[in-house]
């Protein structure tokens, strides 16, 4: 039996299953650096500032785009992406704020 002081941060447990899976962990780590790992394709908004083109992701993961699409939902739900539709596209860029938040809750939960 647990109490509210002990049981876990449900935000954090959400964030740690996101990142649980290895080909969304990847995802995540490509958008770290998006002009490095997205450089060969052209891009139809500034990856910096909007994000990758979910299409491009696709691309270099060899995925399908169903996969890749609910791998970066389950991100987005975590709170680790934003998704931004450009036009009929949507672009997905990681939130800086929200991982560092939630690292520091990690530190100071473990």
């Amino acid at each position: 039996m647990t109490d509210a002081a002990t049981s876990p941060d449900a935000d954090l447990v959400g964030a740690l299953k996101a990142l649980a899976n290895p080909v969304r962990l990847q995802l995540l780590a490509w958008l770290r650096e998006p002009e490095r790992h997205f450089s060969q394709y052209e891009a139809i908004a500034d990856p910096a500032e909007v994000g990758v083109c979910v299409s491009h992701i696709q691309a270099k993961a060899g995925l399908a785009q169903s996969t890749v699409s609910a791998y970066l939902a389950e991100l987005q739900r975590a709170g680790l992406v934003r998704a931004t539709r450009v036009g009929k596209w949507t672009h997905y860029k990681r939130d800086e704020e929200r991982i560092a938040e939630l690292v520091a809750r990690l530190g100071r939960t473990l």
